[in-house]
């Protein structure tokens, strides 16, 4: 077995060395992206997963990752040439001070239950803890800082949760997926006095980004939204600012509403889905019916573009009220995911 990327013997599933012809390898430039395609692609049906990603996602990912370095925070297992399944990790730090290290990884349904995914789980953990330990000894992270292991996981993803539970990770939060099944009946509610909504132009940009983090340092887990994230989502090539609805009163954002369609998507799905998200209002323009006013724009707007429904994703303890708030507006939740957590061993 050829393994690189200073992996060492001890993360490796016992089961995972009987398979023949095996290989543990980093992550080899742009030739890969094709490779991490088909993995996502061939686990989305078994995983319940709607996917629609194309080569130019992938590429735009890549482009703008944040505290991730590919080519030592990603391990791949081929098999005969073959990527059958391949993790990658990074950090960020939450507003309360906490790191969280952040994981994902696919392996290809045939080559599961084999001990492909528990190596993997264990570089990804092992990777963090090596990044977590420097960032302390550097004095870049407080000492006593919490360390948390996250993972994202849909409720329909039956065979990485099993795994989650089984290495001790414990379901933190939850979110839902919500769809608004039709664009009809959308109430024509007015702005707040002196609030008005201007088309987007490309010198608000930065203003957006920092307005979207002030607005949402308040809410659970909060992590500031890194620029390359911005920039990533600027880069789409469904990026269309005219769906976006923002809330102004004078030279401050009070509020946004950012829309966006997938035309991929939409086209595998046999749809006209539009999505709603960094929905948010700063702190003084609250409770006074801007959000309501601002989706219910954001809805005219996704119609006028052709579609016929609308989601979102919110956090179920949302302690702002959005729940209740996407409901009154007519979403219904279609499907919960997951943030599983444990700390991090730095003991091993």
């Amino acid at each position: 077995m050829d393994i690189k990327n200073d992996i060492e013997e001890a993360i490796i599933d016992p089961r995972a060395k009987d398979i023949p012809r095996i290989t543990l390898r980093a992550f080899r430039g742009e030739t890969d992206f094709g490779k991490i395609l088909a993995v996502i692609h061939g686990c989305a049906a078994v995983d319940g997963l709607e996917r629609a990603e194309q080569l130019e996602d992938i590429v735009n990912t890549y482009t703008h990752l944040h505290h991730c370095d590919p080519y030592t925070d990603m391990l791949f297992a081929e098999v005969e040439g073959e990527v059958v399944g391949y993790c990658r990790t990074w950090w960020e730090v939450e507003g309360s001070g906490r790191w969280v290290g952040f994981q994902l990884g696919n392996v290809l349904p045939r080559w599961r239950r084999m001990g492909i995914g528990s190596t993997l789980l264990g570089f990804t953990e092992q990777r963090l803890r090596q990044i977590a330990s420097q960032l302390k000894k550097n004095g870049e992270l407080p000492l006593d800082a919490a360390c948390l292991l996250d993972n994202f996981v849909s409720s329909t993803e039956k065979d990485r949760i099993n795994l989650l539970e089984r290495r001790n990770y414990q379901a933190v939060r939850y979110a839902f997926e919500m769809v608004r099944p039709n664009l009809e009946n959308i109430p024509d509610l007015p702005l707040p006095a002196g609030v008005e909504v201007r088309p987007v132009e490309a010198r608000h940009m930065r203003l957006i980004w920092e307005a979207s983090n002030e607005a949402f340092r308040d809410h659970w887990g909060y992590i500031p939204d890194p620029w390359e994230g911005f920039e990533q989502m600027m880069d789409d090539p469904d990026f269309d600012p005219s769906l976006w609805r923002v809330a102004w009163q004078g030279d401050q954002i009070a509020g946004m509403v950012l829309s966006f369609t997938n035309k991929d998507e939409n086209e595998k799905y046999g749809r006209k889905r539009g999505y709603m998200e960094n929905i948010c209002v700063q702190r003084r323009w609250r409770r006074q019916g801007l959000a309501k006013a601002l989706i219910a724009a954001s809805l005219r707007a996704l119609k006028e573009r052709g579609m016929t429904e609308a989601g979102l994703g919110v956090d179920s303890e949302n302690t702002s009220g959005a729940l209740h708030l996407y409901e009154f507006m007519g979403y219904h939740v279609m499907k919960r995911s997951t943030i599983y957590r444990k700390p991090v061993d730095f003991k091993l």
